[in-house]
């Protein structure tokens, strides 16, 4: 660069005190910038756009420059210029007279200024200068690039992120310059000038509020940066540094951020979570908000006594806070903490039993007076995100009470005594009455509003467990769940709002982003609880609840058939949506035979029990589907003709399906649950007993039905087994099969033979004892 000795540069975001302040430029600001504007358009080299940019910084300070300005100085300079002022500053040039603590305070003044503008905050060529940003502000004014970017790949600038060849010689240079950086200059680590901080500070954080602005500074390894920034304790990194780090950890990069960056961002919690504990109570309840930024999520780094021994303490300092009297304003941020707090390691490490008790009494009370309120009145964002911390508090409180082995009531928190476990269910209980009460009030205008769906997850985790309480209140508010669910389904997958919730509740629930089903997964199980109920069943009817869920079961069918059998993962709420729909089909069999939704989930049924009969992880879906299906077959009437190939393909795969659960071996011995089967035995014995009582059922409904238990060969597998084996696993089991073979001897003569003739080889074996049978096929 040439040698520009004679130039001074007066750098400084602020106005230099004209009469203007920061309001605009008088008119002699505005020809001396015209002049300026010109010798920039003209310049020859460096030095005559140098010496024009250093004139604009005196007379026009960036904060009197409006964006059509900045623009035209961009387009005169390019952002080019300003990065090779940055490079040359590392490089430590000999070719330039100006000391490189003015060159970086040059290049990062203007880049500040031009970054206000947000179309240039994301121009390629602004985005090159990023990782020299994080270097000046991780280690001084003078840097190592070679070598920050040897430590970490992550931190070398993308080539697709670099759009100009002019960005490229820059890139280059500046991976090259650290090591001449480092000779020339002892003070790598030298402290940073509090302006060029924020200039630096500013560029970051425009980029971060570009919609992909997260993602870019993530890219280029602004976590470790700034957590190196933050430890050696550099100029605003706690002001400044602090602020940008809990950006990229609050949105949807927080998840990639801590998968990359665990090793420098737990120690960064661990010294927070000191900071806090060690601060007087005022400044702590400013830190709740901070310390929620930086906690990992759930699941993440949990092993890590660090970590684990970091949240002991915070609980710690917070139990104090918690006792005391409090506004509401002090009150909330210690609310959403606990919430995250609890999200990491439940229960454990909150405290004593009445501590527990008061934490989940409080969160309770909050949201009684929260939404208590008369109807229209609009809830404040900072009121919703600490109804959402108090809504986690009382979910959290649910399932520490549904995983208690001890009776009714069952304790909400460990060690709590019979009167304080029935002191928390009361108050949950008022609470989600209060729920129940804002939720009657939700315009279907109101269904993308992300808090309406907190308020209906969190009222679902209770429904979940709890429908008897409140049974008429939850019955009212079943045409908004149901209403709710269905639009979700049905045209959620185009909302924008509850997906960017999803990521900053971390409720991602492992599946591939928001699909609009996730309303209809939370009330699934409530669903299947009250579709059992004679009451809550009728209104359910009315809201032609069936066919919402076979609309459901089909678009999940849809999408897992679309992936490969390796991807081809367990969905619970798919058997949770079969378990409701076996209720209706036992309870509601008019409502089966004239339903067209039933017709429906038929055809699905036999497409998909082909395939799912061939896939063991599967095994209990497998189970829902064939018990359903055979459920549905029983209410049918006798077809004219043969049966049609869709439910003939049904049953082929569910006889098939049904002989593979027991394995009587080569032996006489007992027999035992098949290997295949064993695993998920717990949960599809009930389904397999069930479905041969159904096939029972279509037998005797539809005697064609014997002509395939013949040909698939699920009568001569079961005498056989029968035959042979000593004894079966229960008495249940041995019933349910005997039930099945008697309908079958009574609804067809060739089988009711093959029947005879297995039980007269022998008087041994289970077969020989099963005297019903012996009565329907004849035998004396």
């Amino acid at each position: 660069m040439a040698d520009l000795a004679e130039v001074t540069p007066v750098m400084g975001s602020q106005p230099p005190g004209g009469e203007e302040g920061g309001g605009g430029l008088t008119a002699a600001q505005t020809e001396v910038l015209e002049r300026c504007l010109h010798a920039l358009k003209h310049a020859k080299n460096d030095s005559h756009t140098l010496a024009a940019l250093l004139l604009i910084t005196r007379l026009c300070p960036a904060s009197q420059l409006d964006k059509p300005t900045l623009r035209r100085i961009f387009e005169a300079v390019g952002l080019n210029f300003p990065a090779r002022l940055l490079v040359t500053a590392v490089r430590g040039s000999r070719s330039s007279a100006l000391p490189p603590d003015e060159l970086l305070s040059l290049g990062t003044a203007l880049l500040a200024a031009l970054s206000t503008d947000p179309d240039m905050a994301s121009h390629p060529q602004l985005l090159t200068t990023i990782p020299l940003l994080l270097g000046i502000l991780a280690n001084g004014p003078v840097l190592n690039q070679q070598n920050r970017a040897r430590q970490s790949p992550d931190r070398k600038v993308q080539a697709e992120d670099v759009s100009d060849p002019e960005c490229d010689s820059v890139r280059e240079t500046s991976e090259q310059s650290g090591d001449e950086a480092d000779r020339a200059s002892p003070e790598g680590s030298s402290r940073l000038d509090e302006a060029m901080a924020a200039d630096c500070y500013q560029v970051l954080t425009a980029v971060c509020a570009l919609p992909r602005g997260p993602d870019q500074l993530l890219s280029r390894a602004a976590v470790p940066a700034l957590c190196q920034a933050v430890e050696q304790n550099q100029t605003l990194s706690r002001q400044r540094g602090l602020a940008l780090l809990g950006c990229l950890l609050s949105g949807k990069t927080k998840a990639r951020a801590w998968s990359r960056h665990a090793a420098e961002l737990l120690p960064l919690l661990v010294q927070l979570s000191k900071d806090f504990c060690q601060s007087t109570d005022q400044p702590r309840f400013t830190m709740c908000s901070q310390l929620v930024q930086f906690l990992p999520p759930a699941g993440v780094a949990a092993n890590s006594e660090e970590l684990k021994g970091a949240v002991s303490r915070v609980w710690g300092a917070l139990r104090p806070m918690m006792q005391a009297k409090l506004t509401p304003k002090q009150i909330a941020p210690i609310l959403v903490l606990s919430a995250c707090l609890l999200d990491l390691y439940g229960w454990e490490l909150v405290g004593p039993p009445k501590f527990c008790c008061l934490l989940v009494n409080r969160a309770c009370v909050e949201v009684r007076m929260g939404l208590e309120e008369p109807p229209g009145n609009d809830l404040s964002p900072e009121l919703q995100q600490t109804l959402t911390g108090c809504y986690r508090i009382m979910e959290a409180a649910i399932e520490q009470a549904c995983s208690q082995p001890s009776a009714a009531p069952q304790s909400s928190v460990p060690g709590l005594s019979l009167q304080q476990s029935r002191q928390v269910l009361g108050v949950l209980e008022e609470a989600f009455s209060a729920l129940m009460y804002h939720l009657q009030q939700v315009d279907p205008s109101r269904y993308g509003d992300p808090f309406v769906f907190a308020t209906f997850r969190s009222l679902c985790s209770w429904l979940a467990e709890e429908t008897s309480c409140l049974k008429e209140e939850v019955t009212k508010l079943l045409p908004f769940l149901v209403s709710y669910s269905r639009n979700h389904l049905q045209d959620g997958s185009s909302e924008q709002n509850l997906p960017e919730w999803m990521n900053t509740m971390s409720v991602s629930e492992e599946r591939d982003g928001w699909t609009g089903s996730e309303a209809l997964r939370y009330l699934l199980p409530a669903l299947c609880h009250l579709s059992a109920e004679e009451g809550p069943r009728k209104v359910l009817l009315t809201l032609d609840t069936p066919a919402l869920l076979v609309d459901f079961l089909s678009r999940c069918w849809t999408s897992m058939k679309g992936k490969s059998g390796a991807t081809m993962i367990r969905d619970p709420s798919m058997e949770t949506a079969c378990s409701a729909l076996l209720n209706f089909t036992v309870t509601e069999p008019e409502r089966v035979r004239k339903d067209s939704c039933f017709r429906s989930l038929e055809a699905l049924l036999s497409e998909a029990l082909p395939v799912l009969v061939n896939k063991p992880r599967l095994l209990v879906l497998a189970a829902n589907y064939c018990t359903l299906g055979l459920m549905i077959g029983r209410l049918k009437s006798a077809p004219s003709g043969s049966v049609e190939a869709g439910q003939r393909r049904f049953f082929s795969a569910a006889l098939r399906f049904l002989c593979g659960a027991l394995d009587s071996g080569s032996g006489s011995g007992p027999v035992k649950v098949s290997p295949s089967w064993e695993e998920s035995w717990d949960e599809a014995a009930e389904l397999w007993r069930l479905s041969l009582q159904a096939l029972g059922g279509c037998a005797r409904a539809q005697p064609s039905v014997c002509s395939l238990v013949r040909q698939e060969g699920w009568l001569r597998h079961t005498l056989g087994m029968l035959h042979q084996c000593s004894v079966l696993p229960d008495r249940h089991t041995e019933e349910v099969l005997e039930e099945a073979l008697c309908a079958v001897a009574e609804q067809c003569p060739v089988c009711r033979q093959e029947i005879r003739d297995m039980m007269a080889r022998s008087d041994e074996g289970a077969l020989s004892r099963m005297r019903n049978l012996k009565k329907s096929a004849g035998v004396k």
